[in-house]
């Protein structure tokens, strides 16, 4: 099933508005789950060729428009909710609407590993809580943060 939702955003409404990267995210963010029969029985390989066609249609879509000259396919783990998030921005990479730290890779297959191999998805446990709530409590100490790893795939109209 994840495979066909994958292939499936491909054809979803896209809105390209370099001036509303909010109305861009609203529209072109994608979450996707996969229940734990789903992720014993899918491969790495399997799912990152499903996201690589999603964002070679993405692109053909966009060069069909004929704009924008900067656009970017991109895929992430979000470990909060246990889901795979996929979305297209009119943003370059170095600019993606996150609020975090993040991290930009052309190799989608880690991320997918730890998607797939996340045996609780969505489950904070007490002592990850409790490791930033100590942590917050010592004065002046900064919290570690680890960036979010995050595939990109440039699907603009430049090469």
């Amino acid at each position: 099933m994840l495979l066909t939702w994958i292939a499936e955003v491909a054809d979803e409404p896209l809105v390209l508005e370099p001036d509303d990267p909010r109305a861009e995210a609203e529209v072109n963010t994608w979450s996707l789950s996969a229940g734990a029969e789903d992720r014993r029985s899918l491969s790495v390989p399997e799912v990152v060729s499903a996201f690589e066609q999603t964002a070679a249609a993405i692109r053909e879509r966009i060069r069909e428009l004929g704009s924008p000259e900067t656009a970017t396919f991109y895929v992430w783990h979000d470990e909060q909710t246990g889901q795979l998030r996929c979305s297209t921005s009119s943003l370059p990479v170095e600019a993606l609407p996150f609020s975090a730290v993040y991290a930009a890779s052309d190799d989608l297959a880690p991320v997918i590993e730890e998607f797939l191999t996340d045996s609780e998805p969505g489950v904070v446990t007490w002592p990850e809580l409790d490791d930033v709530r100590n942590h917050s409590e010592q004065p002046g100490a900064a919290p570690e943060t680890t960036p979010l790893h995050v595939w990109v795939s440039s699907v603009g109209t430049s090469p």
